[in-house]
C-alpha cells in the first residue's frame, strides 16, 4: 500500500483588513539556539541587513516535536512539512535522522523478546552482518519503511519466517528429486499444509512461526540511501543521480522462534524446518537481497555454499559514502564566521553535513553493473544488453528479475589517517568483496557467470576506483587550499593470488589486461549471444559535447608511465595540465568539461576519462576518443610518454 500525502488545497487569503496590517506576521522558523523548534527569526547569509527566515522543518511552529524515545518512528510524521515547501527533501533527512538518534525501544524489545522464548519450543539467534529491509511500504512522502508492527517496533513477520523456510524446502527437492516446482510444492505439504492434499492431517501446516524482534540495546534503526544514478532511457542510458532516504536496520541480531503446531507431536518435523529456515535466511530476505541486503546467519557459519569469488580489499581516497549526515540535526544549515546563514547561488539555504563513510556491497555491485554495460553495448545491441543486464545484475522493468549475481562485502571496516594539518584525513576502507550465485542462477550456466564476473571484478580494480571521485586515483592536494585535502579513489587487491600479480612494464600488462578482456568476450558469448569483439562498432556520432560511455570504435584505453608531478599521478597531472584547460566567462582558466567533466550546478557531466593509478603505471579510459578535447589529450599523452612507457590495450 501507498500512503502519499494528499495534495492540499490552498485557501484564499481573506480581505486586508486595516487591524490585520498592523497585526505582525508570523514566520515559521527552526530555533537556532538548538533547539528542535521555535518561533526565533534567523539571520541572512550577506551583510545581515534583510531578514531570512530559516526553513522550520515542522508544519506548526506551536506543535514542536518531542516525542518520546519510545515512540514508533510514525509518531514523527506529524510534523513533515507540506509537499510543495523547497526544503522538503531536506526535512525528510532531518526528521528521519532525528528519529534516528532518538528512537530507543530497549524495554518494548525486552518484553516481546521474553514472550518469544517463553511460548517457542526453539529459539535461536541470527545476526546481520550489514543491512535488512523486510516488508513495509511507502509511507507520507513516499519514505521506504521496513515493517513496523502495531506499535511501531520493526520486526520480521512470522510470515515472511514461513515463506523463507517454504521456499528453501521447495528449492531443495527441486534439486534432490528432479522435480519441477509444482511437484515440490506438493512434497512440502507434510510440513507447511496445502489445501491441495490428499491426507487431511497435511492440510495444515504443523510449525508456528513466530514474529521475530530484535534484541534490545541495540541501535538498529538507521537512515538509509538508495541512488539510481545510470538509467535506461529507450536504448541509451542517462545520467541522473537521484538520491532517495528512507529506513532500514543495521547489524541488528534477532531472535526466531519456532514451535509445534497444537495438532503434531514430532520433533522431527520443528528440527527439518528449523534447518531449512537457517538456510533461507542466510541467503538473503527482504528487498535487494543481491545488493548485500537481509543476509541472517548463525554465529560461527559465514561462508555459504552459494559463494564462487573472493578478494580482500582496500580503498583510499574520498571513499565510499552512505549519506550526507547532519552534523548538528536541530541546525541543519551552514554559517559564516559572524553566525549568518549561508545560501547558494540558487538563493536556497546551504545544509550542514558531513559524508558518512561506510563500505557498501550496493556500491561494488553498481559498478559491476557499470562495467558490464560499457564493455557489452560496444559488441551488442541495446536490447541484448538489457536483456544479459536483467539476467545477471536483476531490474525492475519491464519484468521485475532477482539477478544471479550476489554480492556481499565481509570484515568491512573504515578508518582515517592522522591529518598532517587541520585539512581532511585521508579516508582508507577495508574488506572482502565476495561473489555469490543467487538462486535464480541456473546450473548450466554457471562457469559461464563465475568467468565472467571474474574477469569484470579484474577489470574493475584495473580501471578506475569506487565510491566517490572514482574516476580519478587518489592523489594528494594539500599543497592547496582547496577541500578536500584528498581527492580521488584507488581500489587495491589485497591478494596474493597469481590472478592478481601484475608486471612491471606497461607491454607486459597490455598482454594480461587483453587476455582477461578476451576471457570476459568469451563468457558472454556462452549466453547464446555471438559478436566479433576484434571489430567493434559505433554505437553514436561523436563531437566535441558529445559522446557515450562504451567501449567502441570511438573508445581509447592505453597504459603509460611517467614521472608524478603536482603531487599527482602522471596520466593525471597531464590531463589537468594548462594545455588543456580553457578560459570560463570570467576569464580564468579551468577545466575543460568536455575533458575533466562539470559539477555544482545542473547538468552535471560526468567526466569522460577515466584514470587508474597501478604504481608503476596508470590505465587510462578514454570515451569518445575521436574527437577534441579528448583526442587531444591523448597526442599529448603519448607525444609526452616514451614509447616503452606506452601501450594501447583498446581496439584490440
Amino acid at each position: 500500500m501507498v500512503f502519499d500525502r494528499p495534495q492540499p488545497r490552498k485557501p484564499q487569503p481573506p480581505a486586508t483588513t486595516k487591524s490585520d496590517m498592523n497585526k505582525p506576521k508570523k514566520v515559521i522558523t527552526v530555533g537556532i539556539d538548538g533547539n528542535s523548534g521555535g518561533h526565533g527569526g534567523g539571520n541572512n547569509s550577506g551583510n545581515g541587513s534583510n531578514q531570512l527566515s530559516i526553513p522550520s522543518p515542522w508544519l506548526d511552529p506551536d506543535n514542536v516535536p518531542n516525542p518520546d524515545a519510545a515512540a514508533s518512528f510514525v509518531e514523527y510524521l506529524r510534523w513533515m512539512r507540506s509537499l510543495d515547501s523547497e526544503y522538503k527533501d531536506e526535512t525528510k533527512v532531518q526528521l528521519l535522522q532525528i528519529a534516528e538518534e532518538k528512537a530507543n525501544y530497549s524495554d518494548r524489545l525486552d518484553q516481546l523478546t521474553k514472550r518469544t522464548q517463553l511460548i517457542a519450543k526453539d529459539s535461536f539467534q541470527v545476526k546481520c552482518p550489514w543491512r535488512i529491509r523486510v516488508g513495509g511500504h511507502k509511507g507520507p512522502e513516499s519514505i521506504l519503511l521496513p515493517a513496523f508492527d502495531a506499535l511501531g517496533m520493526p520486526y520480521i513477520p512470522s510470515s515472511t519466517l514461513r515463506g523463507v523456510a517454504r521456499t528453501q524446502a521447495i528449492r531443495e527437492i527441486m534439486v534432490q528429486k528432479q522435480v519441477n516446482w509444482k511437484a515440490a510444492e506438493k512434497e512440502v505439504a507434510p510440513w507447511f499444509g496445502s489445501l491441495e492434499a490428499k491426507n487431511e492431517c497435511d492440510r495444515a501446516g504443523k510449525v508456528v512461526f513466530l514474529d521475530a524482534y530484535p534484541l534490545p540495546r541495540q541501535k538498529i534503526l538507521t537512515v538509509d540511501i538508495a541512488n539510481n544514478i545510470w538509467q535506461w532511457k529507450e536504448n541509451s542510458l542517462e545520467y541522473s543521480p537521484n538520491p532517495n532516504a528512507f529506513f532500514s536496520l543495521k547489524e541488528a541480531t534477532f531472535l526466531i522462534g519456532l514451535r509445534l503446531a497444537n495438532n503434531c507431536q514430532d520433533t522431527q518435523i520443528l528440527e527439518q524446518t528449523k534447518q531449512w529456515l537457517i538456510t533461507g535466511l542466510q541467503a538473503g530476505i527482504g528487498s535487494q537481497v543481491n545488493t548485500g541486503y537481509g543476509e541472517l546467519i548463525r554465529p560461527g557459519k559465514i561462508k555459504p555454499e552459494s559463494e564462487f569469488f573472493r578478494v580482500e580489499f582496500t580503498i583510499e581516497g574520498q571513499l565510499i559514502h552512505g549519506r550526507q549526515k547532519f552534523k548538528d540535526v536541530f541546525q541543519p544549515y551552514q554559517k559564516d564566521r559572524d553566525g549568518n546563514l549561508k545560501i547558494d547561488r540558487q538563493g536556497k539555504l546551504k545544509a550542514d553535513t558531513a559524508a558518512d563513510a561506510e563500505v557498501r556491497p550496493v556500491a561494488f555491485k553498481s559498478m559491476l553493473r557499470y562495467w558490464f554495460r560499457t564493455f557489452a553495448r560496444g559488441v551488442l545491441a541495446p536490447e541484448k544488453v538489457k536483456e544479459l543486464e536483467a539476467i545477471i545484475f536483476g531490474a525492475i522493468t519491464p519484468d521485475k528479475k532477482r539477478g544471479c549475481l550476489m554480492v556481499r562485502v565481509l570484515d568491512a571496516a573504515v578508518r582515517q589517517r592522522e591529518p598532517k594539518t587541520n585539512k581532511d584525513p585521508c579516508g582508507e576502507q577495508q574488506g572482502i568483496l565476495t561473489l555469490n550465485y543467487s538462486s535464480e542462477a541456473p546450473i548450466d550456466k554457471r562457469d559461464a557467470i563465475k568467468t565472467l564476473c571474474r574477469n569484470l571484478t579484474w577489470l574493475m580494480f584495473h580501471l578506475g576506483g569506487i565510491g566517490q571521485g572514482a574516476r580519478r586515483p587518489c592523489y594528494s592536494r594539500q599543497n592547496r587550499p582547496f577541500a578536500p585535502w584528498y581527492r580521488g579513489s584507488t581500489l587495491i587487491p589485497e591478494s596474493e593470488d597469481s590472478f592478481w600479480n601484475l608486471p612491471d612494464s606497461p607491454q607486459e600488462f597490455q598482454r594480461i589486461f587483453q587476455q582477461r578482456l578476451r576471457d570476459l568476450y568469451a563468457a558472454l558469448m556462452k549466453f547464446d549471444v555471438a559478436f566479433d569483439y576484434r571489430s567493434s562498432k559505433s554505437i553514436n556520432t561523436v563531437s566535441r559535447d558529445q559522446w557515450s560511455e562504451v567501449v567502441d570504435a570511438n573508445c581509447r584505453i592505453v597504459v603509460c608511465a611517467g614521472k608524478e608531478k603536482f603531487d599527482k599521478p602522471y596520466a593525471l597531472a597531464i590531463l589537468h595540465s594548462s594545455d588543456l584547460k580553457i578560459n570560463d566567462r570570467d576569464g580564468q582558466e579551468n577545466y575543460d568539461p568536455n575533458l575533466c567533466g562539470k559539477v555544482g550546478r545542473p547538468p552535471v557531466k560526468p567526466s569522460p576519462v577515466w584514470i587508474a593509478d597501478l604504481d608503476n603505471y596508470q590505465v587510462v579510459t578514454v570515451f569518445g576518443a575521436t574527437a577534441d578535447p579528448r583526442k587531444k589529450f591523448l597526442d599529448k599523452l603519448r607525444q609526452d610518454t616514451t614509447p616503452q612507457n606506452y601501450a594501447q590495450i583498446f581496439p584490440l
